[in-house]
């Protein structure tokens, strides 16, 4: 028998799915729940244990991680007669890794306490890549004592692992990332049109510019991306436009300015708009290539 905690895995998509996967790697024993008959197979056959409720894979679990797309899933999964706050014991840890707006995990903390149950946010970053390799970084907010608990598992998901602070720390720190990672994509984007316009060959000119000061995550994880013009969803653009919206209404209440960020914002908004939604968000490149008139899509 283990003396691990017992974890309850609720959302099993593109960055839960792996994720899961490496905390049964690790030897912790994973009950999990999600709305895809085909994911709870994967999970299953990855050595967990697929629930058919909420209530049912959470009722005995130490430690419950929730990894959904937005505020209004974990709301939908957290409150009411047959979500987590309703069937968790007392003491259990919800650590919540969706990116979701800090208020909702302020809120979401203080619906917790009132129930005995505690809580960390804690979103990442580092797309599916980072989910696999489990080299996530992961931003987290919440009490000192609860972070420390929960510490072990997240090292089993990633690898730079920091308490940014109280409750919805963690949510405004990835509101943060998500701002950079969406203006570097951006600007990667035009480089590479502007490169092929130019009639340079742009796979050598990202790999000098990636050895320089313009070198960064996004230009090593996202460059075959650009090269293939391969859009699968590693994060899709639907995911981003939903944080850039987190970002600027955050910046808004506390009076910062994001004058690059909400150009970006829109870019992306208009990208979802033309029907890209679906794709990887460094279809960024796409967008450039539309108002650049230099389409090379199928």
């Amino acid at each position: 028998m283990s003396n691990l905690p017992k974890i309850a895995w609720i959302g099993l998509g593109i960055m839960g799915s792996p994720m899961a996967e490496n905390l049964i790697k690790a030897g912790y024993t994973v009950t999990g729940y999600t709305l895809e008959a085909d994911k709870l197979e994967r999970l299953a056959a990855a050595g967990g244990t697929a629930a058919t409720s909420i209530a049912e894979a959470v009722t005995d679990a130490d430690v419950i991680i929730t990894m959904v797309p937005a505020s209004p899933h974990v709301e939908a999964i957290a409150y009411g007669p047959d979500g987590i706050l309703a069937h968790a014991r007392r003491g259990a840890l919800l650590i919540d890794m969706s990116s979701i707006t800090p208020q909702t995990s302020v809120d979401l903390a203080k619906a917790a306490a009132d129930k005995g149950i505690r809580v960390l946010d804690a979103p990442v970053s580092g797309g599916e890549a980072g989910a696999v390799e489990a080299v996530l970084s992961i931003m987290a907010g919440g009490e000192q004592t609860d972070f420390d608990a929960a510490r072990p598992i997240l090292e089993a998901l990633g690898k730079t692992i920091v308490l940014c602070g109280p409750h919805g720390a963690g949510q405004t720190v990835k509101a943060a990332n998500q701002l950079i990672v969406a203006v570097n994509i951006q600007a990667c984007a035009e480089a590479v049109v502007f490169l092929e316009k130019s009639g340079v060959d742009h796979t050598s000119a990202l790999d000098v510019l990636g050895g320089g000061l313009a070198g960064s995550t996004v230009l090593t994880r996202k460059k075959d991306n650009f090269k293939n013009r391969d859009f699968q969803p590693g994060f899709r653009i639907d995911l981003h436009h939903k944080d850039m919206g987190i970002v600027t209404d955050a910046a808004r209440t506390v009076g910062a300015a994001l004058p690059v960020g909400t150009l970006v914002a829109s870019l992306v908004a208009s990208l979802r708009a033309q029907g890209d939604g679906g794709l990887d968000h460094s279809a960024l490149l796409r967008g450039v290539e539309r108002l650049s008139g230099h389409t090379t899509e199928s």
